[in-house]
């Protein structure tokens, strides 16, 4: 298996390591991040990202979500189409999305505009 496989399995099935879950839920989230980063040099690192597709009507709802917290909180975020990752990052999240991935954390949907206010704060 490729070292950014594994980073990937650890993210989805919350694999617990010799550090404190939270400390390796931040570490494996980095390290997703530079590995989407690296597959989309164009993503912003400062940036909430909502990894998704076109047509998905989950992914819209999520997309208001954030659009709705921008009313009340400045928050920047950048949509990432998971057909444009390699297909083994593809098909890892082809049944996730839509997911948010901030700098330090990830959230999978369901979620809710309390959820993302929470994310935020």
């Amino acid at each position: 298996m490729k070292p950014n496989q594994m980073i990937i399995n650890a993210m989805i099935n919350n694999t617990q390591s010799d550090l404190p879950s939270s400390e390796a839920n931040k570490t494996a989230i980095y390290q997703l991040r530079q590995q989407l980063q690296s597959q989309c040099p164009e993503l912003d690192s400062g940036a909430w990202w909502l990894l998704g597709t076109e047509g998905c009507h989950l992914c819209d709802i999520a997309e208001n979500l954030i659009v709705q917290l921008q009313s009340v909180l400045p928050t920047a975020y950048q949509k990432l189409d998971i057909i444009d990752l390699d297909e083994l990052t593809m098909m890892e999240f082809s049944t996730k999305i839509p997911v948010i991935l901030t700098s330090n954390a990830r959230l999978d949907y369901p979620f809710s505009i309390l959820d993302l206010q929470q994310l935020a704060s």
